[in-house]
């Protein structure tokens, strides 16, 4: 099976137009040196196309989440890393055309390519089959790689949690909050963990999870809604 063949099964489109993907999987090196048309153009295409699939799913499937909050959320989830990642899920870097120089660097291996080709694979969707495919393929590829927006939006509300504390208190003259790990049960494969937020020895609340992390966060989430209530509670 060739392998445009086998990085379409992966993406989970076919392609009606194949000079599309053909096009997208050409990096600028190999068009340079073989008068091809080079993916740059799709790239940019499919940057604005994955901004939009990613935003429609956050706001669909977080109806809680306020605008600033849902931009940090996408920003996470399109970033480079995350493109790489879903690249190699479904093997791209196999079928990138790259230039003599930039094949012999390693140049399959570079985020920064992988990344770029990834957006061009989704502006050629887009051109091949409309809006809904390419809704579909993200979809797809957020469901291969871990739940990458799940994990993105907990990541992101997790550190406006600890963020959002700090700014509280420190608009209240207080200090920041100390974190102090109290407890950890559980065997080390499935420990939990026991968080105290305090500020001057006054603990604030208790947070647990799998992590050290993820209870301080735990705890910062208790505390700043804790605080906030009794603020709204105290100005009626």
């Amino acid at each position: 099976m060739r392998r445009e063949h086998c990085l379409e099964r992966e993406l989970g489109y076919s392609f009606r137009d194949r000079e599309l993907l053909e096009e997208a999987l050409t990096h600028a090196s190999y068009a340079n040196e073989n008068g091809r048309v080079c993916n740059e153009r799709l790239e940019f295409l499919g940057d604005a196309v994955l901004g939009l699939c990613v935003s429609e799913i956050l706001y669909s499937s977080h109806g809680d989440m306020n605008e600033g909050r849902l931009s940090k959320a996408r920003s996470q989830v399109v970033r480079e890393t995350a493109l790489a990642s879903w690249a190699r899920a479904i093997r791209l870097p196999e079928t990138l055309k790259l230039g003599k120089g930039l094949e012999y660097q390693g140049g399959r291996a570079n985020q920064s390519i992988m990344a770029d080709a990834m957006e061009a694979v989704l502006g050629a969707v887009f051109l091949d089959g409309g809006y809904k495919a390419s809704m579909d393929v993200v979809t797809n590829l957020l469901r291969r790689v871990e739940s990458t927006a799940s994990s993105c939006v907990g990541e992101t509300e997790a550190k406006d949690a600890k963020s959002a504390l700090q700014e509280f208190l420190q608009a209240e003259g207080s200090k920041p909050p100390v974190y102090r790990l109290t407890k950890r049960t559980g065997p080390d494969h499935a420990a939990t963990y026991e968080v105290e937020a305090a500020v001057d020895g006054c603990v604030l609340a208790v947070g647990k999870g799998s992590s050290i992390k993820t209870a301080e966060f735990a705890a910062a989430k208790q505390a700043f809604r804790a605080l906030s209530e009794r603020k709204r509670t105290q100005s009626r």
